[in-house]
């Protein structure tokens, strides 16, 4: 069966006084149908840049350099925007990064996801109102939450709400991008477990961005890992933890609190700039087990055993 999605060699820069900022440089991936697969990395890596860039939402000064997004088979890159604008929402959605500050707060919950609906589809008012009441229920909010406002709902029923709107139409495709940032331990566990339901039970397809390992543990099946603007492993979230290939993985995972470890393990050194990345392996400066080749030879993503990609010399 072919991916529902497909990103071959996808650059976004940004320009600058100082040059391109080379935020995303090149980032190649598929994701299957029906599965939920995690995007990973340390802050700045290029996870929001990269969802952004599949969904067409960069603008000046930044712009997609090169490269091919295929969903469905369908090139998005070379779509109009009248005929991606007919795609988004009915085929795929987005779950934006502070998704909790994107509700209208002068409208009630009920007509903002009576918008999605109208702005999108030829669905009657009457038609999409019921659909919202139905769609409330499907992520565990009751009835009345549609007739209050975002002021009156806490962090948790606002992500809710959002994940609600996101799904209202039944997409194939839903991109999350940081939907459980800044909510207390116990909401997370309540929203990654709504993510999962929805999966299930509607047979979507979710690229999951967080920098929480911990999120990507809980909810997703693939694990796409991500270091300076590039992917540095690929492979189930279950191999990635048990056996990291890349060392960058490995540090990531090691930084995980654990109740059997009790110190906790960093990575030495900070991420470089998207204006100057290094040469060779862009994690060389700081990898515990760099070796001379790495400092001027850049690794290619390679298949492994069992479908594992890993883009590191020590395995060539």
């Amino acid at each position: 069966m072919d991916p529902i999605l497909t990103v071959e060699d996808l650059k976004v820069y940004y320009k600058s006084t100082f040059g391109d900022v080379k935020s995303l440089d090149g980032a190649s991936f598929s994701v299957k149908n029906n599965e939920i697969i995690g995007i990973a990395g340390e802050s700045g890596c290029g996870k929001s840049t990269l969802v952004e860039g599949i969904l067409q939402l960069i603008y000046p000064p930044g712009y997609i350099k090169s490269g091919k997004i295929l969903y469905k088979n369908i090139d998005l890159l070379h779509l109009k925007k009248d005929e991606l604008r007919k795609l988004r929402w009915k085929e795929f959605s987005y779950i934006p990064q502070g998704s909790m500050n994107s509700l209208n707060p002068v409208i009630t919950i009920e007509e903002q996801m009576i918008d999605a609906v109208t702005s999108h589809t030829n669905i009657q008012k009457k038609e999409a109102k019921e659909m919202a009441l139905n769609t409330l229920k499907d992520v565990s909010l009751p009835a009345e939450v549609a007739r209050m406002y975002a002021h009156q709902l806490s962090g948790g029923m606002k992500q809710r709400v959002i994940i609600g709107i996101s799904v209202i139409l039944k997409p194939s495709l839903i991109i999350a991008d940081e939907p459980v940032t800044a909510l207390d331990v116990f909401v997370q566990k309540s929203i990654l477990q709504s993510i999962r339901n929805l999966k299930d039970s509607f047979g979507m397809t979710i690229v999951f961005v967080s920098h929480d390992l911990a999120a990507h543990a809980e909810v997703v099946d693939e694990l796409v890992i991500m270091y300076a603007g590039k992917i540095v492993e690929i492979g189930s979230v279950y191999d990635i933890f048990k056996d990291p290939l890349h060392p960058y993985s490995k540090l990531l995972i090691a930084s995980i609190p654990s109740m059997e470890n009790e110190s906790l393990s960093g990575i030495s050194g900070l991420a470089p700039s998207p204006l100057n990345w290094p040469t060779g392996c862009r994690f060389h400066p700081r990898c515990p087990r760099v070796m001379p080749i790495c400092s001027g030879k850049e690794p290619s993503l390679e298949q492994m055993k069992q479908g594992r990609h890993v883009a590191c010399h020590l395995y060539r």
